[in-house]
Parts: structure tokens; sequence; C-alpha cells
């Protein structure tokens, strides 16, 4: 059943791009124009804006797009079994997320590279650029935090993965040199580091990487582990993007396309039953499966993000208009396949786990309703679900233990990595533009504008604050929850600006406004449930923290509803 699901799920997602990215291009986007130049040609600087072939494009695209949040989400969200989670991965990615990363990419390109926080500032005001680009700020020091905590837990947890991750760092290296300075093309270089990074993987399972080794107690490996995750990111977003983003990003999305297939390949050898029910109805001391499934399985669904990075880095980088479609919406219907694959693992894969430790107690076998069995299990395992239902997966197809787990962590990590580095880049070009909007010289300073956006996010990886719950943990963990209704909320006001762009060119818009308004409904609702839970607990940090965005998600709704109706008082569509 579970295998029949997914066939067609993946079908759906093919008709999608065939038929609806067709009809979303023609008629709003119009993107198949030859003799349109885009800001990689017109403005490269051989740093940030350089003309890159679409096959690399759609894998720097891709890699940082899909981070860690695509696969945690559909995890966690599986507690509400496996029907609505799906329906949601599936519509949300079709008729919302990819139409929302494309039109991203579209209006960012058509603006000379401009991020939707710049644009945002032409079609609607001044002001709401500026809260706009707080509020990404804000948001933004949380992935980054949530992140390298992330790979640093699992580098902590599973220390074959180690040396595979870094090594990629070293592959990724030399195949930019290749590609740039020698000219050579990208597709034998890129299958021979491909083979080197498997190799890798396999010598990881025999050379395993700890701090413990060393004589750390976890939290201090985790700790040095976040440090320097985040003074690499640093150093990556300062690089030149054909050094490093580009040739990585490439390489990874050849791994996760394969780990991908490989992972749909044992599903469908395998072919397991569902071992979750259809619908759970929340048990008591969980939230409501509405609003909060939406903002749970946000990448995945819909995700702002991703409108930051079309617009902050791939738009700069992209050779032709007419690669805005395969790239934009196609790279959103591959984040969709992830969360597909990392649901599946949750609500089929876990059933065919043998023996492991789960919470300190050892369990002969697993299912979904061991690991599910309380909403504390399923929010505080995160990933876990997706190792180990998708290495069982992996083992039906003759994998050793060691090795698909190690597959399934590497999977993750490179996910995660390539968000790091790219959000690490998209940060400082923020505060670039904060700097540039109020006038602080020092913040266009690309290194000063490095500091300002990884040191924030080192606090929250490493200050230890109290919960909604109570709960003593990570300030970044702690505020976490936020960070589905933030996320999903840029989703909405990224919509909301390409949606007002298209308007004032007389285009149809209503696809547009569609998900713009069902997301922002949605998230407001949330936030509002938050802030209740929050006061309820006197988590004062948190509460203060939705005080702020949501003030400003209706600042910037107040503005651009007053723009429309100025507008329409004005009897003109014209800009």
């Amino acid at each position: 059943m579970a295998a029949l699901v997914t066939a067609l799920v993946l079908l759906v997602f093919v008709a999608g791009y065939r038929f609806y990215a067709r009809f979303i291009g023609e008629r709003i986007f119009q993107d198949r124009d030859p003799d349109f130049v885009t800001p990689a040609h017109a403005l490269e600087d051989g740093h940030d804006f350089v003309p890159t072939k679409r096959g690399v494009l759609f894998g720097h695209h891709f890699t940082s797009i899909a981070g860690a949040a695509p696969i945690i989400g559909p995890c966690v969200a599986a507690y509400w079994g496996w029907l609505p989670a799906l329906l949601w991965v599936v519509l949300g990615t079709v008729f919302m997320g990819a139409v929302h990363d494309y039109g991203a990419l579209v209006v960012s390109a058509r603006e000379q590279g401009r991020s939707i926080a710049d644009v945002a500032a032409k079609v609607i005001s001044p002001r709401v650029r500026l809260m706009f680009l707080f509020f990404i700020l804000v948001l933004s020091w949380l992935v980054l935090a949530v992140f390298a905590m992330a790979i640093a837990g699992l580098f902590t947890s599973i220390p074959s993965s180690v040396l595979p991750v870094n090594a990629s760092i070293l592959v990724a290296l030399v195949m930019g040199w290749l590609l740039y300075k020698r000219g050579i093309p990208a597709l034998i270089p890129s299958l021979i580091a491909l083979a080197a990074l498997y190799a890798f993987v396999y010598l990881g399972t025999k050379v395993p990487l700890s701090l413990a080794d060393v004589g750390m107690a976890p939290e201090q490996a985790n700790l040095t582990w976040i440090l320097a995750l985040f003074a690499y990111s640093a150093v990556a977003s300062l690089l030149p993007v054909w050094l490093l983003l580009q040739p990585r990003d490439y390489v990874n999305s050849h791994q996760l396309f394969v780990g991908l297939g490989l992972l749909f390949i044992g599903l469908f050898v395998a072919h397991p039953d569902f071992d979750a029910p259809a619908v759970r109805w929340s048990e008591e001391g969980a939230p409501s499966m509405i609003p909060f499934l939406f903002v749970t399985i946000a990448c995945g669904a819909i995700s702002g993000f991703h409108g930051l990075v079309a617009s902050g880095t791939t738009s700069k980088q992209l050779d032709k208009i007419e690669d805005a479609r395969p790239i934009g919406y196609g790279s959103m219907l591959g984040e969709g396949a992830l969360a597909l694959a990392s649901t599946m693992a949750a609500v089929a894969g876990i059933s065919l786990v043998g023996f492991c430790e789960l919470g300190g107690q050892e369990i002969p076998d697993l299912s979904w309703a061991v690991y599910y069995d309380t909403w504390a299990h399923a929010s505080g395992n995160k990933a876990a679900a997706f190792v180990l239902g998708g290495a069982a997966f992996l083992q039906e197809l003759g994998l050793s233990a060691v090795l698909a787990q190690t597959l399934m962590a590497v999977l993750v990590i490179s996910f995660a990595s390539t968000t790091l580095d790219t959000a690490t880049r998209i940060e400082r070009l923020i505060v670039a533009e904060i700097g540039e909007a109020l006038k602080i010289e020092a913040l266009t300073n690309p290194y000063v504008a490095t500091l300002v956006a990884i040191i924030p996010a080192i606090l929250l990886a490493t200050l230890r604050v109290s919960d909604a719950s109570g709960q003593v943990r990570e300030a970044g963990w702690a505020l976490w929850p936020m960070f589905g209704a933030g996320n999903q909320m840029i989703a909405s006001l990224t919509l909301l600006v390409v949606a007002l762009y298209f308007w004032q060119r007389k285009r149809p818009v209503l696809p547009l406004v569609i998900p713009m308004v069902f997301v922002m409904i949605v998230t407001l609702i949330s936030l509002v449930l938050h802030l209740l839970d929050f006061w309820a607990h006197q988590s004062w940090l948190l509460f203060g923290l939705s005080v702020v965005l949501t003030s400003l998600i209706l600042w910037m709704g107040g503005e651009s509803v007053a723009l429309l109706l100025r507008r329409l008082r004005e009897g003109s569509a014209e800009p």
C-alpha cells in the first residue's frame, strides 16, 4: 500500500511540472524571452553574479533549499497519521511551494537580482522593505542555529559520517578549480567526485572520527562542532560562488538524488504496509492538527526560505530566464520528493527497524506506535525516524546496518550543510541591505556583515533558556516552534509581493493570491495560538518574539492592503 501511494504521489509531481508549471509560466511569469539579459550577465562580477549552466545551478538551488527542515517536519507531522501529511506535501508542493519559488526567482531576475525585500520596497513601500529585512534576519539566525545544532548532533551520535561530509569540501574545491579555471565540462568531474564521496562514506564506516576519542564529553563535542561549522560557513560565504558553493552543491545534488533513488527503490522492494493510522486526532498535551500541520511541514510543502535563496543567490547566477522553470519549480518538486521519502520512512519504514535504542531504552523491534506514542517523543526525536526508517529501506537492498545508517546520516547532513552555506551568504547580503537602508556603512563591509550574520546564531545555538514547557534547552531549539510559523509567513508575504508585481503588469494573479491567503490565515492562527501558549507558560522570551513577528506581519499586510485600495481608487493597475 505504501509503495502504491508513493508511486501515485511521484506521478502527481511529474504532472504538476508538465501542466501546471507550464500554465503558470506562460500565463503569469512569461518566462520564454530569449532576448532577456539576466543579472548574471548584466552585472557579472565573478563573485556573486556568475552565469551558470542550468544543471549546475539546479544542483546549487535544490541542495540549498532542501535542508533538514523537509526531513524533520514530516517526521514530526507523522504523529497525526500518514494521510494529512501526504496531502499537505502534495497539494502544498504542486500548487503553492513550487509556484512561490518559481515566482520569486522570476521576479528577482527581472529586477536585476534584487532580493524580495528590495522588490517589496518598489511594489509596496520602502518601510515594508526594512520590516521584511528584519523579519528575514531573525528567521535566518534561527535557521543557522538549528541546522548547526542538528549537524553537530549527528556528527557526535554517528561519527562514521564525519569523514565523508568533511571530505566533500575538499572534493568541491578541486572540482570548482577544474570547472572554472581549467574549463573542463562538469559531467565527468562530477561523476568522479560522486564516486569519491561514496568511497569516503565506506571509509567512514571503517574509520569513524569521534571527539569522544580525545576525551570530550558529548556536550563539549557538540559545542566544538557548532563553532567549527560556523567558522566554515563564514569562510564559505565569503568565497566566490564558483569556488566552493556551486561545485559542492552540484556534487551533493548527485549524491542526494542517488540517495533518494535508493530510498524509493528500497521502499518498492520492501513493499511495506502503513504502520501508522491514516488519521490520528491530537491527544491531550499535543497541538491540534489544524492549523499546526501546515506550519510543522513548512519546507516540503511551501517555505519562505526558498524565496530568500531564489532571490538571494540563484537569481544572480541564472544564465537564461528560460532556466527559471526547471530550477525554481523543478527544485521544489525535488524537495517534495524528499518530504515524501521522509514521511514514508516515518509511517512505513519505521516498522522494518529491528533492535535499536530509543530514549535510553533498548527496543527489540520498533513501530510507529512505539515511536509516536506521545507528542513529546514525536517532536523530540526530530530526524531520527528518517535515519532509522530510511536505513531499513536501504537494508532491503543488501546494505549492512552500519553502512545504511551512515548513508542516511550523510544524506541529512549534506542537505543541512549546503543550506548552512547558502543561508550564511544570504544573511550577509541581508545585513548589507539593512546597512544600505539605514545608511550604516560598516554593515555593508562583507567581513562585518558576516560577523553580524553568525554571532547571534552562535548565541542561539549555545545559550540555554526555558522553553514553553519549562524545559531548559538551547535557545535555538526553544525558539524552533516559531520557525514554522515565521517561515510560512515569509512565504505568504513573498507571494504577496509577487502577486502585486504581476498585478501591476495586468497579469492574472489568482494562482498566487489563493495560496497567499490560505498560508497567511493558517499562519496567523498558529501565531495567535503560540502567543496564548507562551503567555500561559510565562515563556516571556518566546512571547516577546511572537509579538514582534506578529506585529511586523500585520504592519506589512496593512501597508499592502492600503496600496491595493489606493490603486483601485485610482482605477489603474500601472506601476
